[in-house]
Protein backbone atom coordinates (compact mmCIF):
# COMPACT_ATOMS: atom_id res chain seq x y z
CA UNK A 1 0.00 0.00 0.00
CA UNK A 2 1.50 3.62 -0.55
CA UNK A 3 0.75 6.57 0.83
CA UNK A 4 0.63 9.83 -1.01
CA UNK A 5 0.40 13.22 0.81
CA UNK A 6 -1.40 15.52 -1.33
CA UNK A 7 -2.63 19.54 -0.02
CA UNK A 8 -1.87 17.98 4.11
CA UNK A 9 -4.38 14.95 3.13
CA UNK A 10 -3.42 11.46 3.20
CA UNK A 11 -4.49 8.70 0.65
CA UNK A 12 -4.02 5.43 -0.10
CA UNK A 13 -3.54 3.17 -3.30
CA UNK A 14 -2.87 -0.04 -4.38
CA UNK A 15 -2.03 1.09 -8.08
CA UNK A 16 1.78 2.71 -9.16
CA UNK A 17 2.50 6.21 -8.26
CA UNK A 18 2.88 6.34 -12.21
CA UNK A 19 -0.63 8.14 -12.10
CA UNK A 20 0.03 10.31 -9.80
CA UNK A 21 0.78 13.20 -11.64
CA UNK A 22 -2.77 13.32 -13.42
CA UNK A 23 -4.17 12.35 -9.91
CA UNK A 24 -2.90 16.07 -9.19
CA UNK A 25 -3.12 17.81 -12.04
CA UNK A 26 -7.20 16.75 -11.72
CA UNK A 27 -7.05 17.62 -7.95
CA UNK A 28 -5.74 21.17 -8.67
CA UNK A 29 -8.30 21.84 -11.31
CA UNK A 30 -10.89 21.04 -9.40
CA UNK A 31 -9.54 22.62 -5.71
CA UNK A 32 -8.78 19.30 -4.57
CA UNK A 33 -12.46 19.18 -3.14
CA UNK A 34 -11.80 18.88 0.27
CA UNK A 35 -14.33 21.05 1.35
CA UNK A 36 -16.97 19.16 -0.48
CA UNK A 37 -18.35 17.58 3.15
CA UNK A 38 -22.12 16.49 3.96
CA UNK A 39 -23.90 19.88 5.25
CA UNK A 40 -24.85 20.45 8.35
CA UNK A 41 -26.42 23.25 10.14
CA UNK A 42 -24.48 25.49 12.64
CA UNK A 43 -25.97 23.48 15.87
CA UNK A 44 -25.05 19.82 14.81
CA UNK A 45 -22.00 17.35 15.38
CA UNK A 46 -20.29 16.66 12.46
CA UNK A 47 -19.63 12.99 12.60
CA UNK A 48 -17.53 10.88 10.04
CA UNK A 49 -18.17 6.69 10.32
CA UNK A 50 -15.65 4.55 8.65
CA UNK A 51 -18.36 2.23 8.04
CA UNK A 52 -21.94 1.33 7.75
CA UNK A 53 -22.64 -0.76 11.25
CA UNK A 54 -21.04 2.34 12.80
CA UNK A 55 -22.86 5.05 10.77
CA UNK A 56 -26.04 3.35 11.69
CA UNK A 57 -25.25 3.50 15.43
CA UNK A 58 -24.84 7.09 15.30
CA UNK A 59 -26.98 7.89 13.53
CA UNK A 60 -29.48 6.03 15.81
CA UNK A 61 -28.29 7.53 18.88
CA UNK A 62 -26.98 11.34 17.65
CA UNK A 63 -30.98 11.84 15.98
CA UNK A 64 -31.32 15.52 14.92
CA UNK A 65 -28.52 16.56 16.87
CA UNK A 66 -25.93 14.72 14.11
CA UNK A 67 -25.09 14.61 10.58
CA UNK A 68 -23.37 11.43 10.03
CA UNK A 69 -20.92 11.30 6.46
CA UNK A 70 -19.65 7.27 5.88
CA UNK A 71 -16.23 6.87 4.86
CA UNK A 72 -17.40 3.81 2.83
CA UNK A 73 -20.17 4.29 -0.21
CA UNK A 74 -22.40 1.76 -0.63
CA UNK A 75 -21.96 -1.43 -1.91
CA UNK A 76 -17.83 -1.01 -1.09
CA UNK A 77 -16.53 -3.74 0.32
CA UNK A 78 -14.87 -2.51 3.44
CA UNK A 79 -12.13 -4.22 4.39
CA UNK A 80 -9.54 -2.91 1.57
CA UNK A 81 -11.26 0.58 0.93
CA UNK A 82 -9.50 3.62 -0.50
CA UNK A 83 -10.09 7.24 0.65
CA UNK A 84 -9.48 10.65 -1.08
CA UNK A 85 -8.30 13.72 -0.80
CA UNK A 86 -12.04 14.74 -0.18
CA UNK A 87 -12.70 12.00 2.25
CA UNK A 88 -9.33 12.75 4.48
CA UNK A 89 -10.64 16.60 4.33
CA UNK A 90 -14.12 14.90 6.42
CA UNK A 91 -11.68 13.27 8.54
CA UNK A 92 -9.54 16.41 9.28
CA UNK A 93 -12.57 18.38 9.71
CA UNK A 94 -14.98 16.29 11.34
CA UNK A 95 -15.93 16.73 15.57
CA UNK A 96 -15.92 13.19 15.76
CA UNK A 97 -14.68 10.08 13.91
CA UNK A 98 -15.79 6.75 14.90
CA UNK A 99 -13.95 4.14 13.16
CA UNK A 100 -12.34 0.81 14.32
CA UNK A 101 -9.08 0.35 14.55
CA UNK A 102 -7.47 -2.71 12.23
CA UNK A 103 -10.71 -3.36 10.15
CA UNK A 104 -9.72 -0.69 7.48
CA UNK A 105 -5.93 0.24 7.05
CA UNK A 106 -6.43 3.38 4.72
CA UNK A 107 -9.40 5.01 7.53
CA UNK A 108 -6.44 4.34 10.36
CA UNK A 109 -3.40 6.26 8.47
CA UNK A 110 -6.23 8.93 8.20
CA UNK A 111 -7.39 9.16 11.75
CA UNK A 112 -3.71 8.79 12.90
CA UNK A 113 -2.55 11.74 10.59
CA UNK A 114 -5.11 13.71 10.24
CA UNK A 115 -7.79 13.13 13.14
CA UNK A 116 -6.20 14.80 15.92
CA UNK A 117 -7.78 13.73 19.03
CA UNK A 118 -11.34 13.59 17.23
CA UNK A 119 -10.60 9.86 16.99
CA UNK A 120 -13.16 7.38 18.31
CA UNK A 121 -11.97 3.51 18.02
CA UNK A 122 -14.90 1.11 19.15
CA UNK A 123 -12.42 -1.90 19.27
CA UNK A 124 -11.99 -2.34 22.82
CA UNK A 125 -15.71 -2.17 23.85
CA UNK A 126 -16.51 -4.66 20.36
CA UNK A 127 -14.06 -7.12 23.30
CA UNK A 128 -12.79 -8.82 19.27
CA UNK A 129 -12.15 -11.89 21.40
CA UNK A 130 -12.74 -14.56 18.24
CA UNK A 131 -9.59 -15.54 16.02
CA UNK A 132 -10.16 -17.15 12.88
CA UNK A 133 -8.17 -19.53 11.12
CA UNK A 134 -5.76 -17.55 9.44
CA UNK A 135 -4.80 -15.87 12.89
CA UNK A 136 -6.72 -12.39 12.20
CA UNK A 137 -8.97 -11.53 14.58
CA UNK A 138 -13.18 -11.53 13.21
CA UNK A 139 -13.80 -7.64 13.65
CA UNK A 140 -17.83 -7.98 12.30
CA UNK A 141 -18.91 -7.76 16.11
CA UNK A 142 -22.53 -5.96 15.04
CA UNK A 143 -23.86 -9.33 14.03
CA UNK A 144 -23.80 -10.28 17.25
CA UNK A 145 -26.82 -7.92 19.16
CA UNK A 146 -25.12 -7.59 22.08
CA UNK A 147 -21.62 -6.71 21.26
CA UNK A 148 -23.50 -4.11 19.30
CA UNK A 149 -24.92 -2.60 21.90
CA UNK A 150 -21.65 -2.57 23.75
CA UNK A 151 -20.61 -0.63 21.04
CA UNK A 152 -23.94 1.86 21.16
CA UNK A 153 -22.98 2.68 24.79
CA UNK A 154 -19.90 3.81 24.16
CA UNK A 155 -20.40 5.70 21.17
CA UNK A 156 -23.29 7.52 23.29
CA UNK A 157 -20.82 8.62 25.90
CA UNK A 158 -18.43 10.19 23.72
CA UNK A 159 -21.05 11.95 21.72
CA UNK A 160 -21.93 13.30 25.16
CA UNK A 161 -18.19 14.24 25.69
CA UNK A 162 -18.18 15.93 22.68
CA UNK A 163 -21.85 18.04 22.54
CA UNK A 164 -22.68 17.77 26.13
CA UNK A 165 -25.48 20.34 25.85
CA UNK A 166 -27.74 17.31 24.83
CA UNK A 167 -26.72 14.20 26.76
CA UNK A 168 -30.04 13.57 27.75
CA UNK A 169 -30.97 13.13 24.65
CA UNK A 170 -27.99 10.82 23.49
CA UNK A 171 -28.75 8.77 26.59
CA UNK A 172 -32.35 8.19 25.84
CA UNK A 173 -31.72 7.48 22.01
CA UNK A 174 -28.77 4.94 23.07
CA UNK A 175 -31.46 3.00 25.67
CA UNK A 176 -33.90 3.06 22.53
CA UNK A 177 -31.54 1.52 20.47
CA UNK A 178 -30.34 -1.45 22.85
CA UNK A 179 -33.67 -2.01 23.48
CA UNK A 180 -33.82 -2.75 20.45
CA UNK A 181 -30.66 -4.42 19.79
CA UNK A 182 -31.77 -7.10 23.14
CA UNK A 183 -35.25 -7.45 21.73
CA UNK A 184 -33.30 -8.39 18.39
CA UNK A 185 -31.13 -11.00 20.27
CA UNK A 186 -34.22 -12.52 21.56
CA UNK A 187 -35.63 -13.28 18.24
CA UNK A 188 -32.16 -15.00 17.36
CA UNK A 189 -32.16 -16.87 20.27
CA UNK A 190 -35.60 -18.09 20.08
CA UNK A 191 -36.00 -18.63 16.20
CA UNK A 192 -32.27 -20.60 16.30
CA UNK A 193 -33.09 -22.83 19.16
CA UNK A 194 -34.26 -26.26 17.51
CA UNK A 195 -32.05 -25.76 14.53
CA UNK A 196 -31.25 -29.30 13.43
CA UNK A 197 -28.02 -28.45 11.65
CA UNK A 198 -25.52 -26.12 13.56
CA UNK A 199 -22.76 -25.79 11.12
CA UNK A 200 -22.99 -22.59 8.75
CA UNK A 201 -20.72 -22.98 6.02
CA UNK A 202 -20.35 -19.25 4.64
CA UNK A 203 -18.67 -17.62 1.84
CA UNK A 204 -16.19 -15.55 4.43
CA UNK A 205 -15.32 -15.86 7.68
CA UNK A 206 -17.91 -13.31 8.86
CA UNK A 207 -20.17 -14.77 11.53
CA UNK A 208 -18.00 -16.18 14.26
CA UNK A 209 -19.71 -13.93 16.71
CA UNK A 210 -23.61 -14.59 15.85
CA UNK A 211 -21.96 -18.28 15.29
CA UNK A 212 -21.26 -18.67 19.19
CA UNK A 213 -23.70 -16.00 20.22
CA UNK A 214 -26.63 -18.46 19.25
CA UNK A 215 -25.20 -21.95 19.37
CA UNK A 216 -23.48 -22.65 15.64
CA UNK A 217 -20.24 -23.42 14.14
CA UNK A 218 -19.40 -21.45 11.64
CA UNK A 219 -17.10 -23.39 8.49
CA UNK A 220 -16.17 -20.52 6.28
CA UNK A 221 -14.80 -21.21 2.78
CA UNK A 222 -12.82 -17.70 2.84
CA UNK A 223 -10.77 -15.81 5.73
CA UNK A 224 -11.22 -11.98 6.82
CA UNK A 225 -11.28 -10.98 2.82
CA UNK A 226 -14.41 -12.54 1.25
CA UNK A 227 -12.78 -11.52 -2.46
CA UNK A 228 -9.78 -13.53 -1.89
CA UNK A 229 -9.51 -16.48 -4.03
CA UNK A 230 -9.55 -19.88 -1.81
CA UNK A 231 -6.96 -22.60 -3.40
CA UNK A 232 -8.49 -25.65 -5.01
CA UNK A 233 -7.75 -27.29 -1.90
CA UNK A 234 -9.72 -25.31 0.52
CA UNK A 235 -12.58 -25.76 -1.42
CA UNK A 236 -12.33 -29.38 -1.84
CA UNK A 237 -11.94 -29.89 1.89
CA UNK A 238 -15.82 -27.85 2.72
CA UNK A 239 -17.38 -29.38 -0.03
CA UNK A 240 -16.17 -32.84 1.63
CA UNK A 241 -16.96 -31.49 5.15
CA UNK A 242 -20.75 -29.96 3.99
CA UNK A 243 -21.81 -33.57 2.03
CA UNK A 244 -20.15 -35.63 5.20
CA UNK A 245 -21.98 -33.92 8.10
CA UNK A 246 -25.24 -33.37 5.66
CA UNK A 247 -25.05 -29.56 5.19
CA UNK A 248 -27.85 -28.37 3.19
CA UNK A 249 -27.37 -24.57 2.78
CA UNK A 250 -23.97 -22.70 1.31
CA UNK A 251 -24.60 -18.98 2.65
CA UNK A 252 -23.23 -16.49 -0.01
CA UNK A 253 -23.17 -12.38 0.61
CA UNK A 254 -24.72 -9.29 -1.27
CA UNK A 255 -21.30 -7.14 -1.93
CA UNK A 256 -19.37 -10.23 -3.20
CA UNK A 257 -19.58 -12.35 -6.30
CA UNK A 258 -21.41 -15.63 -5.31
CA UNK A 259 -19.22 -17.79 -7.97
CA UNK A 260 -17.06 -19.47 -5.05
CA UNK A 261 -19.76 -20.46 -2.92
CA UNK A 262 -21.89 -21.64 -5.83
CA UNK A 263 -18.81 -23.87 -6.29
CA UNK A 264 -18.56 -25.64 -3.13
CA UNK A 265 -22.65 -25.40 -3.10
CA UNK A 266 -22.82 -27.64 -6.68
CA UNK A 267 -20.13 -29.98 -5.15
CA UNK A 268 -21.95 -30.64 -2.08
CA UNK A 269 -25.21 -31.00 -3.49
CA UNK A 270 -26.04 -28.07 -1.37
CA UNK A 271 -28.43 -25.55 -1.84
CA UNK A 272 -27.60 -21.85 -2.24
CA UNK A 273 -28.95 -18.78 0.37
CA UNK A 274 -27.86 -15.36 1.52
CA UNK A 275 -26.26 -14.37 4.77
CA UNK A 276 -25.53 -10.87 4.78
CA UNK A 277 -22.74 -9.43 6.90
CA UNK A 278 -24.48 -5.87 6.82
CA UNK A 279 -20.83 -4.56 6.03
CA UNK A 280 -23.11 -2.26 4.01
CA UNK A 281 -26.22 -1.80 2.30
CA UNK A 282 -26.66 -1.62 -1.63
CA UNK A 283 -30.26 -2.00 -3.87
CA UNK A 284 -30.15 -5.47 -3.47
CA UNK A 285 -29.71 -5.64 0.58
CA UNK A 286 -33.11 -7.49 1.63
CA UNK A 287 -34.43 -4.30 3.89
CA UNK A 288 -33.14 -0.77 4.25
CA UNK A 289 -31.65 -0.76 7.91
CA UNK A 290 -29.28 -2.92 10.06
CA UNK A 291 -32.34 -4.39 11.60
CA UNK A 292 -34.50 -5.10 8.41
CA UNK A 293 -31.77 -7.20 7.17
CA UNK A 294 -31.00 -9.04 10.19
CA UNK A 295 -34.12 -10.30 10.22
CA UNK A 296 -33.97 -11.67 6.80
CA UNK A 297 -30.56 -12.90 7.97
CA UNK A 298 -32.85 -15.08 10.49
CA UNK A 299 -35.00 -16.44 8.05
CA UNK A 300 -32.73 -17.50 6.00
CA UNK A 301 -30.56 -19.02 8.64
CA UNK A 302 -33.91 -21.16 10.04
CA UNK A 303 -34.80 -22.15 6.47
CA UNK A 304 -31.30 -23.13 6.25
CA UNK A 305 -30.41 -24.89 8.84
CA UNK A 306 -33.71 -26.83 9.62
CA UNK A 307 -35.57 -25.23 12.17
CA UNK A 308 -38.86 -25.70 13.20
Amino acid sequence: MILIRIDNAWMTTRRSLVGAPLLICALALSGCGVGQQSKASADQVEVVASFYPLQFAAEQIGGGHVTVTSLTKPGAEPHDIELTPQDVGKVSKARLVIFQKGLQGAVDHAVESEGGDHGFDVSPAANLDLSLASGTTDPHFWLDPQRYSDVAKVISTRLSSVDPANRADYEKNSKAFETKLTALSGEFAAGLSTCRRKELVTSHAAFSYLARRFGMKQIAINGLSSDQEPKAAALATVSTYARANGVTTIYAETLVSPAIASTVARESGARLATLDPIEGLTGQSAGKDYFEVMRSNLKALQAGQGCS
